[in-house]
């Protein structure tokens, strides 16, 4: 499998300099503890979108969601208890998959190094490779997360991006993470993978006027799909034609008003957005887009992250030690 490796430009390098050092995370943070950590998770994850090239959507999509409650912590990871609705319970997660493929890596990992690799840095490093292996670009991850100890399902309903939300929320939202409008169209564009259930767009379609930000010949098509806006059981592909690999053909969608959700349409009614997403669409800047991706992505994967004596090290990602 080839690897797509962009010449990252000094700024990215100093950002992911400046990023570490604030989160106390470390380029080679296991070189001596687990020196053939990154070659461990890249082979499973070789064995894993091998088998499965659709999962690589929702890996990502797996670390986006840990890292925008209470940080890059493998909060989501855990299972609800007797006591505690865990993030993974909570609505906007009832979709997440790809556990098991944490778990399987996790258990590699703990079989060559036991104790050492928390789950944080398992999903930071898998969600790269997921991107990698769908032909997108690579970027250097500093590791030494650790995980948290709280998963609750209020949290994550309050704090994940919606899908229907405009840019000047989402914005609120990216900015309370220390990320810019920007990173936002940025990290939009992992929407090139993966699918989504119908429930999650659908009242684009029924409600008592089609939404006018939608083109309307993709959305006769997205209703062949979707009988009703309670049709739970199919899914459409978030960038058609293309929802396997890492492109930027997302951004020529939403150009064409075919984005999925009421979030990709809203880019294009904000300029800064717009211009960005109009800029790529053009089929001429995918290689800075894949520099944006991976400077964003660095961004985002040192969201409140534990570090230190903080957190833990689970055995296990699903549940406390």
């Amino acid at each position: 499998m080839a690897i797509r490796t962009l010449l990252l430009p000094l700024s990215t390098l100093l950002l992911l300099a400046a990023c570490s050092a604030m989160a106390q995370l470390e380029i080679g943070y296991y070189s001596k503890s687990c020196p053939k950590v990154e070659a461990i998770v890249r082979e499973e994850m070789v064995k894993i979108i091998s088998a499965a090239p659709s999962l690589a959507g929702p890996l990502l999509r797996l670390h986006f969601h840990d890292c925008f409650v209470r940080g890059c912590d493998a909060s989501v990871l855990l299972e609800s208890t007797k006591g505690n609705t865990a993030e993974k319970d909570a609505k906007p997660n009832k979709s997440l998959r790809g556990f098991g493929s944490v778990e399987r890596v996790k258990a590699k990992l703990e079989a060559a190094c036991p104790g050492i690799v928390s789950c944080a840095d398992v999903l930071t490093l898998m969600a790269r490779d997921a991107v990698v292996l769908a032909k997108g670009p690579f970027w250097p991850v500093a590791l030494g997360r650790r995980d948290g100890r709280t998963s609750a399902a209020t949290e994550a309903s309050r704090e994940l991006p919606p899908s229907f939300g405009d840019v000047p929320l989402l914005a609120k939202i990216f900015a309370s993470k220390g990320l810019d409008r920007k990173d936002l169209v940025v990290l939009s564009g992992a929407h090139t993978l993966g699918t989504a259930h119908c429930a999650s767009f659908a009242d684009r379609l029924y409600n008592s006027t089609s939404d006018p930000s939608l083109d309307s010949e993709y959305a006769a098509k997205l209703k062949s799909k979707c009988k009703s806006i309670d049709d739970g059981s199919v899914v459409s592909e978030m960038d058609p034609g293309s929802y396997k690999t890492f492109d930027t053909s997302y951004y020529r969608h939403v150009a064409k008003r075919r984005g999925l959700f009421r979030s990709d349409a809203a880019l294009l009614a904000d300029a800064t957005t717009r211009e960005y997403v109009q800029r790529v669409a053009t089929g001429r800047f995918d290689d800075a887009f894949f520099r944006d991706f991976s400077e964003s992505m660095i961004k985002m994967g040192n969201v409140g992250v534990l570090t230190g004596a903080d957190g833990d090290i689970r055995n296990k990602c699903y549940v406390l030690n």
